[in-house]
């Protein structure tokens, strides 16, 4: 009888005992986790504690000081093409001649190289990504006749026309309403259902209702791998400040309390 071999499964982003900084100041410090491919992940802490960080640690864009970042088993430079990304801040001059089309496109790039004309693939592309985010009939507009909402959604759009396995996304509602909140939030809900989604946030409400794992940066990690709610002694112990919860409805959660320091592969480095 022939000897049956299992596969092993690569989590969507593996980072083991990773410490990044700039110049002389650390700002991440010997964090582990996992994140699994499906995986809705959100992150939260104060500003200042690593959030964006992390996220260019990610993509390659910033090298680590000490540890592993491995993307599908592979590293960050040579797993790009399998990640999208929104940055926190997207800022453009109002006055150069640049359409909702021409944005999206630019997500090619990363396929195209610097090839100067675009293919009928990734035009299709682009309208594909478009219509997900249903903004396909905005495609002839100047970008920035856009609200802010629909200009996430164009953002997104440009980092989902490439078809990254993974979607990272710093701040997504930042400068949105409450209205708009709401409705990227559904929709990257419902774009889980074919991407593993990393999503960094100060919006602790967010966690209750989309979420399905959550992690607290502040220079450590605090992390929770179970469906369990937040809970103030742990976002105290990541703010390093008194927080009140206030919470309207439901759904809500609480997480339990930090455990002590711990390197276990699974759990994540967590420290006080």
């Amino acid at each position: 009888m022939p000897m049956v071999v299992k596969k092993m499964i690569e989590p969507a982003i593996d980072i083991k005992h990773v410490t990044v900084g700039y110049n002389a100041d650390t700002v991440i410090e010997d964090i582990t986790f996992k994140i699994d491919e499906g995986d809705f992940y959100g992150i939260i802490g104060p500003n200042g504690g690593g959030k964006s960080t992390l996220l260019k640690a990610i993509l390659g864009l910033i090298p680590t000081r000490s540890g592993s970042i491995r993307i599908f088993g592979s590293s960050p430079k040579d797993a790009r093409g399998f990640i999208g990304y929104v940055p926190q801040y997207a800022e453009f001059d109002k006055r150069f001649p640049i359409s909702v089309w021409d944005v999206v496109l630019m997500g090619r790039r990363s396929v195209r190289g610097l090839y100067p004309f675009y293919s009928n693939e990734d035009k299709q592309q682009a309208r594909r990504a478009l219509k997900k985010v249903q903004m396909l009939d905005f495609k002839k507009r100047h970008i920035s006749e856009l609200s802010g909402g629909q200009r996430q959604r164009i953002y997104i759009a440009r980092a989902l026309v490439s078809n990254p396995r993974i979607l990272l996304l710093d701040e997504p509602t930042a400068s949105v309403d409450k209205e708009m909140q709401k409705t990227i939030y559904d929709f990257l809900t419902e774009l889980n259902k074919s991407i593993t989604i990393v999503l960094v946030t100060h919006d602790i409400g967010v966690l209750s209702s989309y979420v399905n794992r959550v992690s607290c940066l502040n220079r450590f990690l605090f992390t929770h791998d179970d469906d369990s709610v937040i809970s103030k002694d742990m976002l105290e112990a990541a703010y390093q400040c008194p927080v009140d919860l206030i919470a309207h409805g439901v759904p809500h959660r609480v997480l339990d309390d930090h455990k002590k320091p711990s390197h276990d592969k699974n759990k994540g480095a967590v420290k006080k």
